[in-house]
């Protein structure tokens, strides 16, 4: 069975580490066959991370991706080239996810402790199942405090969606790497594209290090450095996007 992280966080956008040493610890010290890099905002860190690992012949594969906010919550596109745009609505964000060939992945269901998905928000798209307009995959297995304080509740209410389950680690510091995946039948992103749309995915997590193995400092730093990450992000897309006089 394959093994993927399909949720991690690089400097990029808030994670604590760069692309290039996230590469060289899943190479070191983890079982993983695939990874999403998925930074707020912008796919730049996927495709930084897909080209070095090539460059450097490791053998995790990489899958561009971005987490993208929409105007009710955040959202895992994962299998693309362009980040779509933020601050949309989000049956507009999946229609742009959907037209690169992407998959839409539901991050940290419904949880509180960051911008997510709210239940009924999901409930409508599943109840309308429209073609484009619907999610891929939802994420049951999610080891962070955001991940883990609505879980149960996203799998009773997945019983009744059915919904493809992915396992991730949400990482934004190095330990939490590979503490949350997804296993698949293969081990290469195009099997697990495979598996994703036929639901044959299994989510696993295992355990979240604890804040004194991470460090205080590095937790504080980390989450201000989160909260600013996607301000961060418009405030830069907005002024590159201004005219030259």
């Amino acid at each position: 069975m394959g093994k993927a992280d399909l949720h991690l966080h690089t400097s990029i956008s808030d994670g604590m580490y760069s692309v290039a040493r996230l590469l060289e610890h899943v190479e070191a010290n983890l079982d993983l066959d695939v990874i999403a890099v998925t930074d707020h905002e912008d796919a730049t860190g996927g495709h930084r991370a897909r080209e070095l690992a090539a460059k450097r012949g490791y053998g995790v594969e990489v899958v561009v991706g971005a987490e993208v906010t929409t105007l009710q919550g955040h959202l895992l596109a994962l299998g693309i080239e362009t980040a779509p745009k933020s601050f949309r609505g989000i049956e507009a964000t999946l229609e742009a996810i959907h037209s690169q060939g992407g998959l839409a992945v539901i991050p940290h269901p419904f949880s509180w402790l960051t911008r997510s998905l709210s239940e009924r928000t999901v409930a409508r798209l599943m109840h309308r199942r429209e073609a484009g307009i619907t999610f891929d995959a939802i994420e049951l297995a999610n080891p962070s405090p955001a991940g883990r304080v609505t879980a149960g509740r996203a799998l009773r209410h997945n019983r009744a969606w059915r919904l493809p389950a992915t396992g991730s680690s949400d990482a934004h510091h190095l330990p939490h790497v590979g503490t949350g995946w997804t296993e698949f039948e293969g081990t290469t992103a195009a099997d697990l594209r495979r598996a994703l749309t036929t639901g044959a995915t299994v989510a696993i997590a295992s355990r979240y290090p604890a804040l004194r193995e991470v460090g205080i400092g590095q937790t504080l730093l980390g989450l201000a450095w989160g909260y600013s990450a996607t301000p961060r992000k418009m405030l830069r897309r907005t002024s590159m996007e201004k005219p030259q006089a």
